[in-house]
């Protein structure tokens, strides 16, 4: 038995032998970490031992924990079991977050949603809202309680007392070649979801080309360790495994997204991304208890929309984090526009069916256009990016447009336009319809 002064080399140990450490243990590696007092080659070896051991649910609940209780967790507030959150893995064009906030909130339930950047193919929460000119995502935790006591909801960084201990083990991950490990990503991000102050989390699962797991299996035990780790650590939880084998929406870049929301919040948006969103948000008001079923939660989502509430919400939330208050009128006064815009034929002779697009590919080269990054230090441009003008099943007349490609030059454009014609496949027949969710699954405390 390791005593309660083990040293790192001896907790590290453990795991490296297959063993299984105690809440305590786990409490003082995690300190350590956060502290400091661990080095980088100690914090790099315990993750290597995690990846090839793994961790039993017990351990990576006491992990998440742990982890969350290494920095500030956010006041719950009067009512707690209003205050409820979304995290997606991830994707191409997955912008829904910035409709599901305000939807949800417009319904009554506080959403105080700290999110991330993108990395390789896949946007990020923050790089959308940076594209609005002047909106501030670095709140303090007062700040971030204040905006959901306003309007109800908050979209922001995590601060630097925030789970500093996944911090920490976050940038090392990617460096140890521990990203893999799934204790590590349900942990990772389950304790910033607890720092929110939350009772209730709705995950989206992808699998697909695009997903961070490409392959369902995957996916599913990914979904299955949050959903099992999240309830051991006193959340209800749902998640959806959801398809990112081809893009969400149409657009796929940073300010020609917060158009495509823009179009949502005005009952414009592509039917694809608004099922999504629906489907999230009234998986959140469930949780909340402001409604008893599926119908119900989407009939007052529906209300929201078509009354304007939805809208409202995403206005106020401007003006209080920083946002141009008429971004909503006139889009086309506040959000960067590229300064090349160029049309991409089908490369098929004969007209048809769009068969498949490929989001992985888009992804790809929307990131080299500038709108995502290879490396974390990358710079984005907001203005660049792609527009889909066509989506699986939809006909297509011979060497009709399929996408418009936004760069900051004819050459950046040029470059990408032979990959982005190859993303989109022609076929004689329709493809068999596909649905966007696959899966539904739920885990309660206890």
């Amino acid at each position: 038995m390791v005593s309660a002064l083990a040293t790192p080399a001896d907790l590290i140990g453990i795991k490296r032998d297959g063993g299984a450490w105690s809440r305590e243990q786990i409490a003082e590696i995690i300190t350590g970490i956060a502290t400091g007092s661990w080095a980088d080659a100690q914090v790099g070896a315990l993750l290597m031992a995690v990846l090839l051991r793994g961790c039993s649910v017990d351990e990576t609940a006491a992990l998440t924990l742990a982890m969350r209780d290494s920095g500030r967790v956010l006041d719950t507030g009067p009512r707690p079991a209003l205050r409820v959150d979304k995290h997606s893995t991830g994707g191409v064009g997955d912008k829904a977050s910035l409709l599901l906030a305000p939807w949800v909130a417009a319904a009554g339930v506080e959403v105080p949603m700290i999110s991330g950047r993108g990395l390789g193919h896949t946007g990020g929460t923050l790089d959308k809202l940076e594209a609005i000119p002047g909106f501030r995502v670095g709140l303090s935790a007062e700040e971030i309680l204040a905006t959901v006591a306003d309007c109800g909801y908050a979209m922001a960084a995590a601060s630097g007392d925030i789970a500093p201990a996944d911090r920490r083990m976050y940038a090392l991950r990617d460096v140890s070649g521990t990203v893999a490990s799934v204790p590590l990503i349900t942990s990772s991000i389950l304790s910033k979801k607890l720092a929110e102050g939350i009772t209730g989390l709705v995950l989206d699962v992808k699998f697909g080309r695009a997903a961070f797991l490409p392959e369902r299996a995957a996916a599913e035990e990914l979904m299955d360790s949050l959903l099992e780790v999240g309830a051991a650590a006193g959340l209800s939880v749902t998640a959806l495994l959801t398809d990112m084998d081809r893009p969400l929406g149409r657009a796929i870049g940073n300010a020609l997204e917060v158009r495509e929301i823009l179009d949502c919040l005005h009952g414009r948006g592509p039917a694809d991304l608004m099922e999504l969103t629906e489907a999230l948000a009234g998986e959140m008001l469930l949780l909340a208890g402001v409604a008893g079923d599926d119908a119900a939660a989407r009939e007052t989502l529906r209300g929201r929309l078509d009354s304007g509430a939805v809208a409202e919400r995403f206005r106020r939330n401007l003006e209080l984090q920083g946002g141009p208050a008429d971004l909503l009128d006139s889009p086309e006064r506040s959000l960067a526009a590229a300064p090349v815009v160029e049309e991409v034929r089908a490369t098929e002779s004969d007209g048809g069916f769009v068969a498949d697009v490929d989001p992985l590919a888009l992804g790809r080269a929307a990131m080299r256009l500038g709108a995502g990054r290879r490396v974390a230090t990358d710079t984005i441009d907001p203005r660049v990016g792609i527009v889909c003008r066509v989506a699986r099943g939809e006909r297509i007349e011979a060497g009709g447009v399929v996408a418009e490609i936004h760069a900051a030059d004819r050459a950046s454009a040029e470059r990408e336009r032979a990959a982005v014609a190859a993303a989109f496949r022609i076929a004689a027949a329709a493809p068999e319809p596909r649905p966007l969710v696959v899966a539904r699954r739920r885990a309660s405390p206890g």
